[in-house]
């Protein structure tokens, strides 16, 4: 998949909440009037412990498992509760009473508790959060992948940067609009949207846009105002009202760059929202999967088609089988690919395509794109009966991935190789690709 969540659409929960540590926090008795339990909009002092998936950390009260943003491990905050959940709670730390070294001044006005939730990392030092997302992958390995500490340590796992700092790097915003007809970005964990003078993490050409409510826009009729300021130089502007698009400036068609080609696709179309990211994962799946002259090659989940163009500039005449289901993708994907006649674009579900035998093996290397869900123990199994030499999977959400590194190593595959990338700075997302290697290798 080429597309990623938009800014501010809000944190959608964890694949099942951690462990906290021991570490935690406790209520006078006075306080707690002998009862059991915390309440809603309750604030208490506790000590945060480790990180944990969904831009959180977590802390114990009274015994009771508790996940705070905007705090980092180590501190001694005052949270307030915001949902409570069985087994756990949700909360806020309003107030550091001792802070990290880490902590930092969020640069951003909006990126506070009670406002916008498009970024959970903006209170932690650009370094700082290359390594809360690394703890986060490896957490996510030996809890759900099933990978020991020592074969996590073998991966030599560290998430990297990308060009252009921490800031106004987003190439695709979708804004919210409330009820006054006012854009903005959503609150944490909610459909509240925050009106905001500006985005920083925005590319500086949406930032220049006159869309949001700061300079005089409303936008009455419509749901959502999508922007795009795409590789190519188009910028375009898209108003969204019940899910028919409605232009109003700017082409709708938007060119971008990567691999070494020239892209055309819609505006709403799904590309990597990173300028440099593109690029970025191209270089890591061929560098991992090293093609060779007459290898052919899946491309599953393949969208417009970026991995399938690349791995056919070095496989040459041999056959490439790109699968995607989205209509608008399958469209990309055959516009774009035109020049590549080896390349055969399936409109299909990748479970039903490998199901119903509309791609067969034997195949010799296997892209694997999923969407967040990731790719599920019955695509893998047939990944790995086809008897590819090596599958490169691209993953954008470390508890699927970790869930599909445990499918591939119950089927005797070891994941050899695994890099991950700040595709998303201030924000808790992370990109990964990893490489898979059949029991043979």
């Amino acid at each position: 998949m080429t597309g990623r969540p938009a800014t501010g659409a809000g944190d959608q929960g964890t694949d099942r909440e951690p462990g906290a540590g021991k570490t935690g926090g406790r209520r006078a008795p006075e306080e707690t009037g002998g009862r059991r339990g915390l309440e809603e909009a309750e604030r208490v002092e506790l000590t945060v412990d480790s990180v944990a998936p969904g831009g959180h950390c977590v802390a114990r009260v009274d015994g009771q498992v508790v996940f705070v943003r905007h705090a980092l491990p180590g501190e001694r905050v005052v949270a307030e509760v915001t949902e409570l959940h069985r087994g756990f709670a949700r909360a806020d730390a309003v107030a550091v009473l001792t802070a990290s070294p880490d902590r930092v001044e969020p640069p951003c006005p909006y990126a506070k508790p009670g406002r916008c939730g498009g970024c959970d990392l903006q209170h932690v030092a650009p370094a700082a959060q290359l390594d809360w997302k690394t703890a986060v992958v490896r957490e996510q390995l030996t809890r759900l992948g099933g990978l020991t500490d020592g074969q996590v340590d073998a991966l030599g796992l560290r998430v990297a940067a990308l060009p252009g700092g921490p800031l106004g790097w987003r190439s695709r915003v979708r804004y919210a609009v409330d009820a006054a007809g006012r854009a903005g970005l959503l609150k944490h964990r909610s459909h509240e949207v925050v009106p905001v003078d500006r985005c920083l993490i925005a590319h500086p050409a949406i930032q220049e846009l006159p869309v949001l409510a700061a300079g005089g826009a409303r936008w009455p009729d419509a749901d959502a105002v999508e922007t795009v300021a795409s590789t190519g130089g188009d910028v375009s502007v898209t108003a969204l009202a019940a899910g028919t698009p409605s232009p109003v400036r700017g082409p709708q068609r938007v060119r971008e760059r990567a691999a070494g080609r020239a892209w055309t696709l819609p505006a709403s179309g799904f590309w990597q929202v990173h300028p440099a990211a593109a690029d970025t994962l191209v270089g890591a799946v061929l560098d991992l999967l090293d093609p060779r002259p007459g290898e052919t090659a899946w491309d599953l989940y393949g969208g417009a088609g970026l991995f399938a163009a690349a791995l056919a500039g070095r496989v040459g005449d041999a056959r490439i089988t790109l699968v995607e289901s989205a209509e608008q993708g399958v469209a990309a994907a055959r516009e774009n690919l035109a020049d590549l006649p080896t390349v055969e674009v399936v409109a299909a579900r990748v479970e039903a395509a490998l199901r119903r035998r509309r791609v067969t093996g034997p195949v010799d290397l296997v892209v694997l794109d999923p969407p967040r869900s990731g790719a599920g123990a019955p695509v893998v199994r047939d990944i790995a009966a086809a008897g590819p030499r090596a599958v490169a999977y691209v993953a954008c959400d470390p508890a699927a991935f970790a869930r599909d590194v445990r499918a591939f190593t119950g089927l005797g595959w070891r994941l050899a190789a695994l890099r991950g990338f700040d595709l998303f700075p201030m924000t808790q997302h992370v990109e990964l690709v990893g490489l898979f290697l059949p029991p043979t290798s």
